[in-house]
This record gives structure tokens, sequence and C-alpha cells, in this order.
């Protein structure tokens, strides 16, 4: 990747690199209409909304156990079903018999994230079944989002989050500069996904699965899973990625399904995505559609758990931290063992404040009985983060070498793991 100058990151892209790894939770009205898929023609009712044991303190718990430090909640999907008692639709959780009409799952999501410390994140879809004046009158329809949005805005103390997901809007233009001077003005410190003004983007698969490499200057994004159609940013811009995916793998629908239990990733699997995203320097937002009662089901929370302890278990309690590593040079990082040991993973990440600079990179063992130097691995990007998964061998040491970068590197840290089997 060519850059002709430094491009680098606000404070608030380097503390959303930071989290890594959040909930994703689809919820609303389509949660009770089993088998609806995006823009289903059947006609739904907010009176089917009756989620009689809601409890989002149980969904951020249980995310909170397990390592995410961040959750985005469908405030609206594009049915157009409010999450919230908007005063701009008949919609909503409102007109639901749910708490006789007088529930607001915003309020209780968002309390409940401030509850455990998890950051708070709204899913709001630009594009709304519901809003019969959509495709006919754009200005009224830039209205209603401006006044929609400005209910989720200040109506909820901070938000640290505001996804915005361009299914639907493939041919649609929107005020986005009326849009988006309202939201920085309200929350300014806001990160926007993908759309409008983004402070950070999709990676453009459903999958989970970063490229290699994986930088984080880009000049365009992916507009959306039905369109090949990316958006040109006019310039380069710092968006780090993040990496979107279901716990159940069903194509049809991202919301609680009765007949897709049987398809609940293995935390061997999701351990997968987690080096696919995570480990090549995105984050990983996993989803899971609470079920018809209002809670995460039990194997969907299960899996999570223990997804989030095998996370621990592997890399919670390194070999050697960075204070372990003697930088030689410029370009070179070595730790020396004591005694040779097992090693299986090797972290590396880029102090990213001053914008990404190692372009290549090689890790080398020193090997146990000879104690020369092997190149085990060759790598492109690093920033934010990148585990090296190797085979286990018996190590001396290992050695850390930029081989390519635009300036002197500087890493912010580096550690050294042996995890064992897999789960």
């Amino acid at each position: 990747m060519q850059t002709e100058q430094r491009i680098i990151p606000s404070a608030k892209q380097l503390a959303f690199q930071d989290l890594e790894f959040g909930l994703f939770i689809h919820f609303g009205l389509r949660t009770f209409y089993e088998g609806y898929a995006d823009f289903d023609e059947r006609v739904m009712t907010p009176t089917a909304f009756n989620p009689e044991k809601l409890d989002c303190e149980q969904w951020i718990r249980t995310a909170k156990e397990a390592g995410m430090q961040y959750a985005v909640l469908t405030a609206k999907h594009h049915d157009g079903f409010s999450n919230w008692p908007s005063k701009y639709s008949s919609f909503t959780v409102g007109a639901s018999p749910w708490r006789e009409g007088q529930g607001d799952v915003v309020r209780e999501f968002v309390d409940a994230c401030r509850k455990y410390g998890v950051k708070p994140g709204l899913y709001y879809s630009p594009y709304d079944g519901s809003a019969d004046f959509y495709t006919q009158d754009a200005k009224a329809y830039d209205d209603y989002f401006v006044n929609q949005i400005t209910e989720l805005l200040s109506g909820y103390g901070d938000i640290d989050i505001l996804w915005f997901d361009g299914c639907g809007s493939e041919e649609h233009t929107y005020d986005w500069p009326r849009i988006i001077g309202e939201i920085r003005r309200m929350q300014p410190n806001i990160l926007i996904f993908n759309m409008g003004d983004p402070d950070f983007r999709w990676i453009g698969n459903e999958d989970g699965i970063a490229p290699v490499p994986c930088w984080n200057v880009v000049e365009s994004t992916d507009f959306s899973i039905y369109t090949d159609k990316l958006d040109d940013l006019g310039e380069q811009m710092w968006l780090p990625a993040e990496c979107d995916v279901q716990m159940r793998a069903n194509n049809s629908t991202w919301f609680y399904s009765d007949a897709d239990e049987h398809l609940v990733k293995s935390v061997d699997e999701l351990m997968g995505l987690y080096y696919l995203s995570v480990g090549r320097g995105t984050n990983l937002l996993l989803n899971i559609g609470p079920n018809r009662e209002g809670l995460l089901p039990a194997k969907d929370a299960d899996h999570l758990t223990r997804f989030g302890e095998e996370i621990r278990r592997r890399f919670g309690n390194p070999i050697a931290a960075s204070s372990a590593w003697v930088q030689e040079g410029s370009r070179k990082w070595q730790y020396r063992a004591e005694a040779s040991h097992l090693v299986d993973h090797i972290i590396i990440e880029e102090d990213l404040t001053a914008g990404e600079r190692v372009r290549r990179f090689t890790v080398s063992i020193i090997s146990a009985k000879s104690h020369r130097p092997v190149t085990i691995y060759e790598g492109s990007s690093i920033g934010h983060k990148a585990i090296i998964r190797i085979p286990t061998v018996k190590a001396a040491g290992v050695i850390v070498e930029i081989t390519e970068c635009d300036d002197e590197p500087i890493l912010r840290s580096l550690s050294v793991h042996y995890a064992g089997g897999d789960v």
C-alpha cells in the first residue's frame, strides 16, 4: 500500500480498536415472526411484540463475562419497527402490549450497558420499510430520519456507536451533510459505522473474516451485502475495520429463530473467527438474537461464555510479555528464554498513534538444540494486533524483525504464548 502522506487515527478511533470484541443484538418485532426475512412482504403488527421476561442485564452481563467491551442493539431494523416509543412513528414498542405500552428496549439496553461498563451502540437502518414516503418524498424522509436520530442521541445520554446498515439504501440519496451535522452536534464523540461520515468500516462480508493484508487506511468502503458497489471516500482515510458475524449459521436471518439452534457455532469455530478478525487487526462483532421471552438463548449464551473462557485461556497468561523483549537497533526485537519451552503463538501490536508504519515483518525462533535463528513466519500488516499462530515448537527464544516500513517502526506490545491443543 502506497501513501503520500501519513494518515493518523483520532483518539476515539484508537480507543475503538482497543475494544476489539463486541456483542451484536438483533431484536425487535421480527423476533416474533418465525422465518421473517429482510424485506419480507408479510405484514407485521406491534401487538405481536411482547417479550415478557425481557432482561437486557442478562444480555450485557453475559457479554461482559465473555470479555466483550461494547454492544450494538438494533434500535430500528429495515422493517422500521422502533425499539423505543418514537413520537414520529406508530410502528413502535409504544403500540405493543409489552409493559402496557410504556416499555423502551433502548432505555433498558443502555442502562444495562452502563451498569456493567460496556460501551452502548445503536444500530439504525437508514432504509425504513414502514415509511411509505421513503421513495416518494426525500425531504420528508430526511426530516423523519433526523427526528428519530435526535430522539436516540438526545434521550439516552452518551452513545458510543451509531451503526448504519446500507442494505435497502443502494439507490437512495440521503441529505448526509444535514444528518451528520446533527449527529456530530448532539454527540461529538460518537463513532459512526460505514455511512455518511464514517469513523470505522465494514469488512465487506458477513462471515467474520478479514483479508490479508488488512490496512487501516482506505480510499473506499463496501456499501452493503446486496451490491458490489463501493463508496468512494474521495481521499485516503483512517477507517479501522469491524467484522460482523452471526452466532448461528443461518443465512436468512440475524434475529432469533426456533429452527436453527443446531446451527450455533462451536467454540472451535468461534476461535477460528477470532484469529481471522481480531488476529488480523480488526474488531469482532458477534451477533446473538434474543428469544421471544427477551433472553439470550441458553445454548448461544453458553457458547459465548465458553468462547470468552477459551480466549482467556489461550492469551491471558503470556509466557513472555513486552518486558521480556529487548530491542536491537530500530527494527528488531528479541526474546531469550531462561530455558527452552513450547511456543505456538506470538502476538504483536503496532503503536498506531502516529499511523501505520510496518509493511512487512518476519518472526523467527531460536531453535532449542542448535540455538540458531529459523524464520517461521512472514507477514505484511501488523496494525492493531497480529496473532501469529504456528505449529507447536520448542524454542530458546523468538525474534521479530521489521523488514519493510514507511518510517521507524514503533511496537506497542509483544508476547509469547503456549496454548496447547484445540478446544
